[in-house]
C-alpha cells in the first residue's frame, strides 16, 4: 500500500474519529429534527396548531418528571417510585375540600410499594374522579394567550433548576460525586446530603406533576401516574446520562422527553392500536441502555 493511499485511510479514521463526539453531544437534536420531519410527512395532522398544543399540554408533566429524574440520575442512582408518587400526591390533593385540615404528608424518599400502600389505604381502592377541583382542570390543560399553562409552570421549573445544576455550588458538587465519588469524599464533600438533596428534588418534582397531571386527564385514579418512572428514566438517558452518573442534563433530558411525547402521538395519529405504544416504550428504553453501553464499554 502506497503513503498516499495510507494517508487517506488515515484522514478517513481521524474524520470518523472527530465525528463521534459530535453525534454523542448532538446525536439526539438530530433525530429529533429528523423524527418531526417524518411524523409531518407522514401525518400532515401532526403540524395544526391543535395538535401540537395537546403535545406539548401532555408532555409537560413527563417534562416535570424527567428533570427531577435528571437530578438522581447524575447521583448513579434510579428513583423508581416517580410515578406513585405522582398518584399518590395527586389522590390526596384532589379529596381535600376547602374547609378540611389538610393532613400532613411527607413523601419524599419513600418507595413505590410504601406509597402504593398508603395511596390504596387512603382511598380504599375506589376512584376519585367526581372530587376533581376545577382549578385542576385549568392547571392541567388551560391556556394562556394559546400557550399550555402547564407548559409555562414547565419553563419556569425548567429556568430554577438549570440554575441550580449550573450555576450553584450544589450543581458542580452534584456532578463530581455522580462522577467520581472518590475525589467528592477527598474534597470534604458530604456525598450523602448531595445524594438525599437529590431525591427530594425528584420528589418535589414528580410531585408537582402529579397534581398537573391530573389536570389534563380531568380524573383521578390510584394509577394515573403509571409508568411514568419508565418514562423519565428513558427520555434522561436518551439525553445523554449514565448509569454511572456524572453524565447528562436538563436539556438532554428535555429532548429525550420531546422524542417520546412525538412518538407516542404519532402513534396514535396513524390509528396504531394504543398497545403499540408500550412497545415503542419498552423499544426506547432498550435503545438508550444500548447506547450507553456502547459507549462505555
Amino acid at each position: 500500500m502506497s503513503d498516499t493511499s495510507v494517508s487517506i485511510n488515515e484522514g478517513r479514521f481521524s474524520g470518523i474519529h472527530r465525528a463521534i463526539p459530535f453525534f454523542q453531544k448532538y446525536g439526539l437534536y438530530i433525530f429529533l429534527v429528523f423524527l418531526l420531519t417524518i411524523a409531518v410527512a407522514v401525518s400532515p395532522p401532526f403540524i395544526s396548531l391543535r395538535n401540537i398544543q395537546n403535545l406539548l399540554t401532555e408532555g409537560a408533566p413527563l417534562g416535570m418528571a424527567a428533570l427531577g429524574q435528571t437530578f438522581v440520575i447524575l447521583t448513579a442512582g434510579l428513583d423508581l417510585s416517580v410515578g406513585s408518587l405522582m398518584s399518590t400526591v395527586a389522590v390526596i390533593a384532589t379529596s381535600i375540600k376547602p374547609d378540611d385540615a389538610v393532613s400532613p404528608f411527607l413523601a419524599t424518599l419513600a418507595t413505590m410499594i410504601v406509597l402504593q400502600g398508603v395511596r390504596f389505604a387512603y382511598t380504599k381502592g375506589a376512584p376519585l374522579s367526581g372530587h376533581l377541583p376545577p382549578g385542576f382542570r385549568v392547571l392541567g390543560a388551560g391556556s394562556l394567550m394559546s400557550i399550555p399553562i402547564n407548559l409555562i409552570a414547565l419553563a419556569i421549573l425548567i429556568a430554577i433548576f438549570a440554575i441550580l445544576l449550573y450555576r450553584s455550588s450544589y450543581g458542580r458538587k452534584l456532578y463530581l460525586v455522580g462522577g467520581n465519588p472518590r475525589a467528592a469524599f477527598l474534597s470534604g464533600i458530604h456525598s450523602d446530603h448531595i445524594i438525599i438533596a437529590a431525591y427530594m428534588i425528584c420528589s418535589i418534582l414528580a410531585s408537582i406533576a402529579g397534581l398537573f397531571l391530573v389536570g389534563y386527564v380531568g380524573s383521578v385514579d390510584n394509577w394515573v401516574g403509571r409508568g411514568y418512572e419508565l418514562d423519565s428514566i428513558a427520555a434522561v438517558m436518551m439525553g445523554g446520562a449514565s448509569f454511572q452518573g456524572g453524565k447528562g442534563g436538563i436539556f438532554g433530558s428535555l429532548a429525550g422527553v420531546l422524542v417520546l411525547i412525538v412518538i407516542y402521538n404519532l402513534v396514535l395519529l396513524l390509528g396504531f392500536p394504543i398497545q403499540a405504544q408500550l412497545v415503542v416504550k419498552g423499544l426506547v428504553i432498550i435503545l438508550a441502555a444500548s447506547f450507553y453501553l456502547t459507549h462505555n464499554y
